[in-house]
């Protein structure tokens, strides 16, 4: 998003590595060698994935029937964001700079190995939604279209993420409250469970996201040091 890169998250005691075993390394590059992230089921290899899920260097892969992939791995994965979030700030009143939600969820699945892309596309309604039809002016008055700008980023939840093992989430813009302006930033897993935030301007949200895009590769659970309620 055009800002220097920070990585909130990135010293939480969960993802401090130092419990970590010379066999663990040995299982973390199995997995990244796997082309299902499957391991040998043994009590040995059992106990080292249990370490890893712990301190939050492996996942439950999202593609792959008991296989993992290890986060090491998801955060060379980009993320998908609108063009144009960043510069919003700037221009709060006219959403329509930014890029389509459809057109953000097109470049995730055109990101996925072929095989992945049919299923990426079941959860294109519960993510980008339908098409927005910027609402015409009103006695020559632009009427404002809330802000609803969806992105996706590697990481899972209490359920897998999304084939390729994302998250889903959006920027939303809420009714005011008492006259003040209120903005929302949720996160996904496949399924119902949700980080969500409220923020009372959209400078706070961007920076906000800011933050949470650039932590990813997460767990849903992590996103509670930055302030989401989980759900």
């Amino acid at each position: 998003m055009g800002l220097a890169r920070r990585r909130p998250l990135s010293n939480l005691p969960s993802r401090m590595p130092h419990a970590l075993t010379p066999f663990d390394q040995t299982v973390l590059d199995l997995i990244d060698h796997s082309p299902t992230g499957s391991v040998p089921r043994t009590p040995t290899h059992d106990e080292s994935i249990t370490r890893l899920l712990a301190a939050q260097q492996v996942y439950h892969s999202a593609d792959f029937k008991d296989g993992f992939v290890t986060t090491r791995r998801l955060a060379s994965q980009p993320h998908f964001v609108a063009t144009g979030l960043a510069d919003l700030a700037a221009h709060p009143d006219d959403p329509s700079q930014l890029e389509a939600n459809g057109t953000v969820f097109d470049r995730y699945v055109a990101s996925l190995p072929q095989a992945q892309r049919l299923r990426a596309e079941a959860f294109r309604l519960a993510t980008a939604g339908r098409p927005v039809h910027h609402r015409p002016k009103a006695g020559g008055v632009l009427v404002h279209d809330p802000i609803h700008s969806i992105f996706l980023v590697p990481g899972t939840g209490p359920k897998t993420g999304l084939p390729g093992n994302y998250l889903r989430g959006s920027l939303d813009e809420l009714p005011a409250a008492g006259g003040q302006p209120r903005f929302r930033i949720q996160v996904l897993d496949s399924d119902t469970d949700a980080a969500v935030c409220e923020l009372p301007t959209l400078a706070a949200a961007l920076e906000h996201l800011h933050d949470l895009i650039e932590s990813a590769p997460f767990h849903l659970s992590e996103l509670e040091a930055l302030g989401f309620e989980l759900r």
